[in-house]
């Protein structure tokens, strides 16, 4: 009897302990080649492009490992993680989810792949980061 309550006791807290845990937000692993990258102003080109490209205020290098996704909470799985190049998968939500390449040529340049799927469609495409400023 006292053996049941006990493992009824730790039952419990594992669920709560796994419920608790599962519900708290995903935070981005923490990797050498992001902590590199200088914080400021950057832009993000497709390779090859003229056009202006998307200009973004860089705080938590993170939010380079998920760009399609990147207002949402997502659980990440580190792939590689090398000095100049990181490779990480993500999961956000139900069925959106990606993976992302991001190879460092200085602190204010990167090359960036990434693809996987949003809104149930398809995605991919390969940009450069580039640091042009402060912000």
């Amino acid at each position: 009897m006292k053996g049941t309550k006990m493992l009824k006791y730790f039952g419990a807290v594992s669920v709560t302990f796994f419920a608790f845990a599962a519900s708290a937000p995903a935070q981005a692993p923490a990797l050498a080649l992001l902590d590199g990258l200088q914080k400021g102003q950057w832009t993000l080109k497709p390779r090859g492009s003229t056009g202006a490209g998307q200009q973004l205020c860089l705080g938590d290098p993170a939010i380079l490992l998920q760009i399609r996704h990147a207002q949402e909470s997502c659980s990440y799985y580190v792939i590689e993680d090398r000095p100049q190049s990181v490779r990480v998968s993500y999961k956000c939500g139900g069925s959106d989810h990606g993976v992302t390449t991001i190879r460092r040529e200085s602190s204010q340049l990167v090359q960036i792949q990434s693809q996987g799927i949003k809104n149930n469609a398809p995605f991919s495409f390969s940009v450069e980061g580039r640091r042009t400023g402060s912000c």
